[in-house]
């Protein structure tokens, strides 16, 4: 009788024990998980979706460094810059005929009739759009695609997120980029399962050998790369649209704090030289600068935000400079 007993206090004591260590473990998990966020991580109002996004954009960079851009090198190494040129050229006069849609849509008339003739020229003229004649006859190169549709319907703000194996978007652009996924534009081209899938992959392929060397100088940077990624995408794909980005803290920052006493002698001077007819031009030289393209990209990605170290150097140029 003593032993019958005796089990339910020992079931109750157990009990007694199990709730703690459960409230416990429950404490421990918690802060591991804290502990396992990044130190840099912020709440940035255009990133509604970063826990989602940071880990979306470390699963892309794992695959990134072990497959696909191994792929890309080997690419670029055994095949000859012509031809690779002839493959973008392709899939571009591809992406003219999504972009003439895209401005039919937006009853753009000159910008779709544009697109019509780039797309007229280089398939008839270009064998097949391998060569960009409309391009060398200076005919403009829109490339519109159905976010900025969307964009110019009045889905101009939209919330950053980050595609598995695509990388940096938009909820806006990703729609829009889902339904030419589903419609592709090549299906009318390849009408095998074989033939768009081959497709598919070397247009992956080569549009990463295209941005190896935009890539590298970001690797050898001692920023976050998430962040600085997320920025100045955003930065430059709200110019595009004419959207509004949400004012953080580092949009508060002001120039002339940044450009004083630790300006170069010269600039300072060149400074104190501008005439009424000259304007001040911010370049941004970041770590990623491999070239006119990145460059172009740096200057969009004003103002600068602390957490990026980006070296700021004042030049001088005449208002009509772009």
């Amino acid at each position: 009788h003593t032993r019958i007993r005796a089990h339910p206090v020992r079931a109750l004591r157990n009990q007694r024990l199990v709730k703690p260590m459960k409230k416990t473990t429950a404490s421990l998990l918690f802060l591991i998980g804290m502990a396992s966020t990044p130190a840099f991580a912020e709440n940035n109002p255009a990133d509604p979706y970063e826990g989602y996004n940071r880990a979306i954009f470390k699963f892309n960079d794992k695959a990134d460094q072990y497959v696909l851009a191994p792929v890309a090198r080997g690419y670029r190494k055994i095949t000859p810059k012509p031809v690779r040129t002839g493959v973008s050229n392709f899939f571009n006069n591809l992406r003219d005929v999504v972009s003439f849609g895209s401005n039919v849509l937006r009853l753009d008339v000159k910008r779709a009739s544009e697109d019509l003739v780039r797309v007229g020229i280089n398939t008839t003229f270009g064998l097949g759009g391998l060569i960009d004649v409309a391009g060398a006859g200076g005919v403009p190169d829109n490339k519109n695609t159905l976010g900025d549709t969307f964009a110019t319907w009045g889905w101009k703000n939209s919330n950053y997120f980050v595609v598995p194996l695509l990388g940096p978007s938009t909820v806006r652009d990703t729609a829009g980029n889902a339904i030419t996924t589903v419609y592709p534009v090549k299906s009318a081209v390849f009408h095998t399962p074989a033939g768009r899938w081959s497709t598919t992959g070397l247009n992956i392929v080569n549009t990463r050998e295209a941005l190896l060397d935009l890539t590298d100088g970001l690797e050898d940077a001692a920023i976050d790369k998430y962040s600085y990624t997320r920025d100045l995408y955003m930065k430059v794909r709200s110019r595009q649209t004419g959207g509004t980005l949400p004012q953080g803290e580092d949009d508060n920052i002001d120039i002339d704090e940044l450009v004083d006493s630790d300006l170069p002698a010269e600039a300072g001077a060149d400074a104190s030289n501008t005439s009424a007819g000259e304007t001040a031009d911010l370049y941004l030289y970041t770590p990623i600068q491999t070239g006119n393209t990145s460059r172009d990209l740096c200057k969009k990605a004003l103002p600068p935000t602390a957490e990026t170290q980006t070296q700021v150097f004042v030049y001088f140029s005449p208002p009509n400079h772009s």
